[in-house]
């Protein structure tokens, strides 16, 4: 085993024991869940509650009968929400290196079946390294979702955790994680402390290098669902960590083919039918993607194919073809890099 996963099975195995031994807030998550989160809680056992080091929201919506795997599931509270929201004909496996976790987790598998009702489990934990995915016998292209809270800036080798996610992803799935990013490059003297990289802090990738690597693998458009500033709230942590400033990040990543690297302007638009679990009225994609009930609202290529080709579509309706191209989507932000009305032309 690599030394920095030893490191890090020994402090969530054994140095911490609920989630208040945590010495910054890195693995907390700060915003208040939504109402059908809530709900799902109030049926999670205490004892896995309290082994919970996530550090955001990585349950989307519209998740009944999907099948769904957690990355670094540790003691099974998120998996244990989605058992309850994809329903009894869904299935969820979550994985995990840490034996005491997995202990917890496989614990109150029973205890959850009964609590939701079902007449048998639809969770099941797996031990295994997420830097090793392809040990664990799990089929490529069958799940259409993958999650992860606050455990990928653990990893060793971040671009082949996200490489193994899209392999096994079916088309149009997603992956829907919450992670701690950097303002900058950590340096490996940081990275070498076992206590800050067991804080979420040391390993977390620069916000750059982790759109690159997104890219280089085919998630082509990485979408922020929303982001929050750490504050660590430890003297001594602070004063390792110097100028660096880190963020907690819900990212979701779709493996769609023809996704573009910038957002494309077709002339098309879509419009919400309302139909989508708690969200009557409105429903946010991303967090600058707002789609009122009923109306019309152009977008770009990218966002259209994520609502199109995707478990959303039943839930829009589409209009506009691929026949004509505008040139990049302002919407989205985009601009041409160069000015059109510079006063000084040139001829080649």
């Amino acid at each position: 085993m690599d030394t920095k996963h030893k490191e890090v099975q020994d402090y969530y195995g054994k140095e911490l024991q609920k989630s208040e031994d945590l010495k910054t807030n890195a693995c907390c998550t700060i915003q208040a869940p939504p109402k059908y989160i809530i709900e799902a809680l109030s049926q999670i056992h205490d004892e896995v509650q309290a082994k919970y080091y996530g550090c955001g929201l990585t349950i989307p919506y519209q998740l009944e009968g999907l099948k769904v795997l957690d990355l670094g599931s540790g003691s099974g509270r998120d998996c244990f929400i989605a058992s309850k929201l994809v329903g009894q004909n869904g299935q969820v496996i979550g994985v995990d290196m840490t034996d005491e976790q997995l202990d917890v987790a496989n614990k109150h598998i029973d205890f959850h079946t009964e609590a939701f009702g079902y007449s048998y489990a639809n969770v099941k934990f797996v031990k295994g390294n997420i830097d090793h995915l392809g040990e664990l016998g799990l089929e490529e292209g069958t799940f259409d979702l993958i999650i992860s809270n606050c455990v990928i800036n653990l990893a060793v080798d971040k671009e082949k955790v996200l490489a193994d996610a899209y392999r096994l992803l079916k088309p149009g799935g997603e992956m829907y994680f919450s992670d701690v990013y950097s303002d900058r490059r950590v340096s490996l003297a940081l990275q070498k402390d076992p206590v800050l990289w067991g804080e979420c802090l040391s390993g977390a990738l620069y916000w750059n290098d982790f759109l690159t690597i997104s890219k280089k693998v085919g998630f082509t458009d990485p979408r922020v669902v929303e982001s929050h500033p750490i504050t660590i709230e430890n003297k001594e942590v602070e004063e390792k960590v110097g100028d660096l400033s880190f963020f907690s990040v819900t990212y979701r990543l779709f493996k769609i083919d023809g996704l573009e690297s910038d957002c494309e302007d077709y002339g098309q638009s879509v419009r919400y039918k309302g139909t989508i679990g708690e969200n009557p009225h409105s429903y946010d994609l991303d967090d600058h993607h707002h789609f009122p009930k009923g109306k019309m609202m152009t977008v770009c290529g990218n966002t259209y194919k994520m609502l199109h080709d995707t478990r959303f579509a039943e839930h829009f309706e589409f209009f506009g073809t691929w026949d004509v191209h505008y040139g990049i989507y302002e919407g989205c932000g985009g601009n041409m890099p160069f000015n059109e009305n510079d006063a000084d032309a040139a001829c080649c």
